[in-house]
């Protein structure tokens, strides 16, 4: 298998506060791989590092053998590879649904009107958003906001997509057609890595599991290994939390 992402060594400090030590991890293509720990873990942070949302403090972060922090690295086409879809929505509020999903493809990937329109159809009815193509994102409920993110993050090229906590921000009876939505996309051959709250996607979904603990990785493993037999106390402890 290709690696797809590796970061190695990484570390992140916020002034006196290091948020990441010495992250190493490999992510193969077409793998889901999911990050659960306690708030505070790093969990986001690592997300944030792996888009350059946050640069930084030590070590590197390779896509497919490239440094993604060398001087002639080209980020913004990086990024169009690198999808990532955040607890809030951030949709354009004046632009329509389909709109939204060609914005970025006219302007960044400099795709013409129709080029942009017939891969956002598309990816829109992989999210099951095709009916609402018109509407504006005031119009729509949460999970129906961040299905609609998460079709335009596809429409980008994305060949990775970042999930950070996408259900965190919805009412619970909408976080099911979300988790439903990332379910059909893991089984596309998508790269996907996810942090997320919500263990039973972590256990059917996942590839790997990664637990996070006070900015390293605590344990990782297959998700049949880590919810019924994890090594470590501290990963434990925490499912005993969360699972309860």
């Amino acid at each position: 298998m290709e690696n797809i992402i590796a970061i190695e060594h990484l570390q992140k400090k916020f002034g006196e506060n290091e948020v990441l030590k010495d992250i190493n991890l490999t992510v193969e293509k077409g793998e889901v791989v999911t990050i659960i720990g306690s708030s505070g873990s790093g969990k986001s942070t690592l997300l944030r590092c792996i888009n350059l949302l946050e640069k930084p403090s030590a070590g590197d972060i390779l896509y497919k053998d490239e440094s993604i922090l060398a001087a002639d690295f080209n980020l913004p086409q990086y990024r169009t590879h690198v999808g990532m879809v955040f607890q809030q929505f951030n949709l354009f509020a004046n632009l329509n649904v389909l709109e939204n999903c060609t914005a970025g493809q006219t302007v960044v990937l400099k795709r013409s009107e129709e080029e942009a329109k017939k891969i956002a159809l598309e990816n829109l009815e992989k999210v099951g958003m095709t009916p609402f193509i018109q509407a504006r994102p005031s119009q729509l409920s949460g999970g129906q906001k961040q299905r609609v993110a998460i079709a335009r993050a596809l429409s980008m090229d994305a060949s990775v997509m970042l999930f950070d906590e996408p259900t965190s921000a919805l009412d619970p009876e909408m976080v099911g057609e979300v988790l439903e939505t990332m379910k059909s996309l893991a089984h596309t051959g998508l790269t996907m890595i996810v942090v997320t709250h919500e263990m039973a996607f972590a256990k059917e979904v996942s590839d790997r599991v990664i637990f996070m603990d006070q900015g390293v990785i605590a344990e990782e493993g297959r998700p049949e290994d880590i919810f019924t037999q994890p090594k470590e106390e501290r990963t434990q402890e925490f499912l005993q939390r969360v699972l309860k």
